[in-house]
C-alpha cells in the first residue's frame, strides 16, 4: 500500500510508461510490482524475489556489484531504496554505480533513496546489515566521479519509520507527499536523483 502510494504520489513522474526500469535490489518487488512501464528488470542475489514478483517481470539474480546480464545503454530509470548502505563496502557501491552508468541509456535517470545517517546516526546502526553510512552529499559525489549530473538532491525526504514496519494511514502518507515543507521536518531519508551524461574524452 505504501509503495502504491509513494510510486502515483511521486515518483511516477520520473518513469514514462514505455520506459525500461530497473528495480536493485528489488526485496519483495515493492517497487517493481507496482511500477507502470514498458519493461521491468528486478535484480537481487535472493532468489525467494523471484516469487514475489508479478509476471512480466525479468528476474535477475546476481551481485549487484559484479558485471550486470544487461546490454549498455539499455535502461532508462534504475530505481534504489534502503539498499546501498547493505553492501559490504565503498567498493562494492562504486561498483554497482559503474554497472548502472553502463547499462543506463544516456539521459538515463538514477534514483536513490536511503536512510541518511546524517540524521540518524545511532538509529542507522539499529540494523545489523547496515555496513556503509551513507549520506545525500556522499551518494551525489559519487555519482558526479562516476559520470551523472545531479538533477535533484532532498536530504530529508520521507521519515524513517516506513523503513522500519510501522505503516502510517494512506491519507497521511498521501498528504505529507504533497507537503514538501513537512520534508525537512519528519524526513530521516535522502532522496538524489542524477541523470547519466556521455563521458567526455580526455
Amino acid at each position: 500500500m505504501v509503495w502504491k502510494i509513494l510510486i502515483n504520489g511521486f515518483f511516477n513522474r520520473f518513469i514514462p510508461e514505455d520506459s525500461s526500469c530497473l528495480d536493485l535490489g528489488a526485496g519483495y518487488g515493492e517497487f517493481a510490482n507496482n511500477v507502470v512501464c514498458g519493461k521491468m528488470f528486478a535484480m537481487d542475489m535472493n532468489p525467494a524475489t523471484r516469487n514475489h514478483l508479478k509476471a512480466g517481470i525479468t528476474f535477475l539474480e546476481q551481485d549487484c556489484s559484479s558485471y550486470w546480464n544487461l546490454p549498455s545503454n539499455e535502461l532508462d530509470v534504475v530505481f534504489t531504496s534502503n539498499f546501498l548502505e547493505h553492501l559490504h563496502d565503498k567498493k562494492c557501491i562504486e561498483q554497482t554505480i559503474e554497472q548502472c552508468y553502463r547499462c543506463l541509456k544516456i539521459g538515463g535517470l538514477m534514483i536513490c533513496m536511503g536512510p541518511n545517517v546524517k540524521v540518524l546516526p545511532g538509529a542507522y546502526w539499529d540494523f545489523w546489515d547496515h555496513h556503509v553510512p551513507l549520506t545525500d552529499a556522499a551518494i551525489a559525489e559519487c555519482l558526479k566521479i562516476k559520470g551523472f549530473t545531479i538533477e535533484s538532491v532532498i536530504p530529508r525526504f520521507l521519515p524513517y519509520t516506513m523503513s522500519m514496519g510501522r505503516v502510517p494511514p494512506r491519507f497521511l502518507i498521501e498528504l505529507y507527499l504533497k507537503l514538501p515543507f513537512l520534508w525537512p521536518l519528519f524526513g530521516r531519508q535522502f532522496l538524489v536523483i542524477a541523470r547519466k551524461q556521455p563521458k567526455m574524452d580526455k
